[in-house]
């Protein structure tokens, strides 16, 4: 009965430390900061963060890589932005996807790209530095009407995923293995044109 009841408090110990140890692995997803007037553009950087041991990686064998991510960033307040527009840059900028679709609507924008792995396998860098390697850019054109403060840049919990070409593999923020920043951009009053007086003699 002891030895019963050892073995299951080691089995029980096993399981928490194992838990315990592979929450310490995520990948990340990040979005970027910038700061920008009213009226202008201004760039978003998207970043993914391959860590080692987690599900997918550049680590990992063939048919577990990162090929495919959804990434939804939602920006409030909306009325701050004109239009957003997403393009392809840092280590994906060469690669050709086998499907990419940019869906926008009021407050938000997608970005969902997948790559085949055998001919356009995406180079990440295991463990790179926090943010990771930029994968795109968002384009933003701040209204003129924007009000000076922040436009904050809030990456869907949801619908944000890291998965493999096939998509038979998912990392999601609900499996523990993915993390996600948020980004913001700081919207700087607009600097007044100072009119140049002159003494008329």
């Amino acid at each position: 009965m002891q030895r019963t009841i050892l073995s299951l408090s080691a089995f029980v110990f096993c399981v928490a430390a194992h838990s315990a140890f592979a929450g310490n692995f995520a990948d990340v997803v990040t979005a970027g900061n910038a700061a920008a007037t009213p009226g202008t553009n201004v760039d978003i950087p998207l970043f993914i963060r391959d860590s080692s041991a987690t599900a997918l990686g550049i680590d990992q064998p063939a048919g577990s890589r990162i090929q495919s991510y959804a990434i939804k960033v939602d920006y409030a307040p909306a009325a701050s932005v004109q239009s957003v527009t997403f393009s392809r840059a840092g280590i994906t900028a060469a690669l050709t996807p086998t499907f990419e679709s940019t869906p926008t609507s009021a407050g938000s924008i997608s970005v969902l790209d997948t790559f085949a792995e055998s001919t356009n396998l995406i180079p990440f860098t295991s463990n790179a530095a926090l943010p990771g390697n930029q994968i795109g850019v968002l384009h933003f054109v701040l209204a003129a009407s924007a009000v000076p403060g922040s436009v904050t840049l809030t990456l869907d919990a949801t619908l944000t995923q890291l998965s493999n070409e096939s998509g038979t593999t998912t990392e999601r923020t609900t499996t523990a293995n993915l993390s996600l920043v948020n980004g913001a951009i700081t919207v700087n009053p607009s600097t007044p044109v100072r009119l140049q007086s002159f003494d008329v003699h």
